[in-house]
């Protein structure tokens, strides 16, 4: 639930960072800019912090049981997706301070080339985890 609801306020977030400042509130877009994206940007951080810390937990089991049978079956393409997984949450708890400083105190002078590649990156990180951990964990119909 608690990765759903990061999910959700990433997504929303970048789609409000990459929408056009021209976008109007009755447009789709426009009401993605109307809530203000800096308040997302603690609830981002404690919920991606919180979500990793959970997937560390369950990775034991995941190594321990999980990995060997996709091993024996020949999955290794899924174990690649996955590996990737582990170093993307990686990089992205590197990025985090980073983007907390940027939507800290967004300026309307400033430019938001940094918030939204920072966002972008993050969102990545976030759907990749997501369908590779969907894909790893239903190919098998592990936790069935």
């Amino acid at each position: 639930m608690i990765a759903v609801t990061l999910l959700g306020a990433i997504t929303h977030q970048t789609l409000a960072a990459w929408a056009s400042v021209e976008a109007r509130p009755p447009s789709f877009f426009g009401r993605f800019r109307s809530v203000p994206s800096a308040l997302f940007a603690n609830a981002v951080v404690a919920l991606y912090v919180v979500t990793t810390l959970l997937g560390g937990i369950i990775y034991l089991y995941f190594r321990v049981d999980v990995r060997p049978e996709l091993e024996r079956a020949g999955h290794w393409h899924v174990l690649g997706f996955f590996d990737l997984k582990e170093h993307f949450a990686a990089i992205g708890l590197a990025l985090l301070p980073a983007y907390w400083v940027c939507w800290r105190r967004p300026f309307d002078d400033e430019p938001a080339q940094t918030r939204t590649a920072l966002t972008s990156i993050l969102a990545f990180i976030v759907w990749w985890g997501f369908l590779s951990g969907h894909v790893a964990n239903n190919i098998m119909g592990f936790g069935s």
